[in-house]
């Protein structure tokens, strides 16, 4: 019988990838790894902002643009949000600096999904060496 939630392997990775994508570096700031949390966050953050910054909220487009929306999901479920308030066709974004802001915010999700593949690795690793223990 589990004692703690960490005992249930799989509701504990389920929790470590959640806190990841909610969070960028949320799950392995659970897993105590401080600064590798903090390194995320800065640069996944920065990352998506310099996004936004170069093409305007109007480059999350969850309807011409459904592709990179998904990649552009994978920063935070606050993706959704924004792509809901852009999707009202207030914020056109043509040329050069959409298409670089789409990358830079795509390319920030996916980093993303590596961080949180990463924090799920490296949480199943932990809970092995629990169960020798």
């Amino acid at each position: 019988m589990p004692r703690t939630w960490k005992d249930n392997h799989a509701l504990f990775l389920i929790v470590i990838g959640l806190l990841a994508w909610i969070v960028p570096g949320g799950g392995h700031f659970a897993l105590n790894q401080r600064r590798r949390a903090i390194v995320i966050l800065v640069t996944v953050v920065l990352t998506f902002l310099v996004g936004l910054y170069a093409g305007s909220i109007g480059v999350i487009d969850p309807v011409n643009a459904k592709p990179w929306y998904v990649a552009q999901l994978m920063n935070s479920p606050a993706v959704f949000f924004l792509g809901q308030i852009s999707a009202s066709g207030q914020f056109p974004v043509f040329g050069r600096a959409g298409e670089i802001g789409q990358i830079y915010t795509s390319i920030a999700g996916l980093l993303n999904l590596l961080c949180i593949v990463n924090a799920i690795y490296t949480a199943h690793l932990e809970g092995l060496k629990g169960a020798r223990a």
